[in-house]
């Protein structure tokens, strides 16, 4: 039955101030693509060491698969699967399902996880990556002769779903009196005044030689710091921020505005300054979200850097991803061969740095 057809055997029976409706529909495509894990990478690789696979296009957006052979931070002893959405900085949020099997030697799936479409996941600039810490424990793959020496192939398919909603109005009879009330616009005109009109702004930040708006009630209600710089006095309309680049301020001043960073924000290269102002400012969500990112990038050649860092802004997730990356065999010697260990002796505390030689001379004796 028609839309048009169905409000009318409405209204006949009774319905009479009805005369709008909304036609939801939902389209769906669906890519696969196949990553390929060799023995030896499974064998040697550390806890929280990732493996990407390269893009594949599904649905007008790119993705890639993410899998940490020896388990993502906190799942150690896991084999970690995850989809990536890669384009959402050119492409926007997606939703979509995902499966993902382990396939045996003849090509069918050993082990499978997946969701269907009531349980679909949304890819947003806050959470660009969906899939299971605990896909499958390690152990296990060591007791299937087929995994030992050849890897594992993972297969993941992407089902991209595209939801159109169409606004119907039927004309209202003559007899009619009901009157039609548009849906509620609180949320974005709130949004819209707040931060793209900057109406009623009353303070000033300048930052690098860029200059901008904010409410004073807004920063002192999200941030610590500076409600405790703005009670200094009623007076102020002009604040200067001194040691951050002007893209990174704007990024966590979008943040304080909506708790979520803006679609433009490549948190991988950002991550770092973006950390250290979330610090600065006492945006502890923001923070751990830095943290989270930072520990995706834990290596041999930045671990140093990575513990510094952690150090120097009590990081205690990012503190303890890196102690456990550099308690794995080979790792802290290999780190310990990088230019960038001196800054690991020279700027962190005195006892983190007792505590990775103890590390070294037990993995030296072992």
């Amino acid at each position: 039955m028609s839309m048009s057809a169905l409000i009318s055997a409405l209204r006949g029976a009774g319905r009479q101030k009805l005369s709008t409706g909304t036609i939801v529909t939902t389209t769906q495509v669906t890519g696969s693509h196949l990553l390929r894990i060799d023995g030896c990478t499974l064998k040697t690789t550390a806890n929280g060491t990732l493996v990407k696979s390269g893009t594949f296009g599904v649905g007008g957006h790119n993705w890639r698969i993410k899998c940490y052979p020896n388990g993502d931070m906190g799942y150690d002893g896991w084999l970690s699967l995850y989809v990536e959405h890669a384009s959402h900085s050119k492409t926007g949020d997606a939703t979509a399902c995902i499966c993902m099997s382990i396939l045996d030697h003849a090509g069918k799936p050993w082990r499978t996880k997946g969701n269907i479409a009531a349980e679909a996941n949304k890819y947003s600039s806050s959470k660009h990556s969906w899939g299971w810490g605990n896909f499958v424990e390690t152990k296990d793959l060591d007791k299937e002769k087929q995994f030992k020496d050849d890897g594992v192939s993972i297969l993941c398919d992407v089902d991209v779903l595209d939801v159109h909603t169409t606004d119907y109005r039927a004309g209202l009879t003559s007899t009619s009196t009901g009157t039609v009330v548009p849906p509620s616009e609180l949320h974005q005109q709130l949004a819209d005044l707040l931060w793209e009109s900057k109406e009623g702004v009353d303070v000033e930040i300048e930052v690098s030689g860029e200059t901008f708006a904010a409410h004073r009630w807004m920063l002192a209600a999200r941030s610590p710091t500076f409600k405790a710089e703005l009670a200094l006095t009623t007076a102020t309309t002009r604040l200067r921020v001194d040691g951050m680049d002007a893209a990174v301020f704007k990024a966590m001043l979008h943040f304080i505005y909506t708790d979520a960073l803006t679609k433009e924000v490549e948190l991988a290269t950002m991550a770092k300054p973006l950390l250290v102002g979330a610090d600065r400012y006492k945006l502890e969500r923001l923070k751990l979200i830095c943290e989270e990112e930072l520990c995706r990038h834990i290596g041999v050649h930045s671990v140093a850097a990575m513990l510094a860092l952690a150090e120097q802004h009590c990081c205690r997730v990012l503190k303890e991803a890196c102690t456990r990356f550099l308690s794995e065999p080979g790792n802290l010697k290999a780190a310990m061969a990088t230019r960038d260990f001196e800054q690991l002796k020279t700027g962190c505390h005195p006892a983190l740095m007792e505590l990775v030689m103890k590390q070294y001379i037990a993995a030296t004796e072992a």
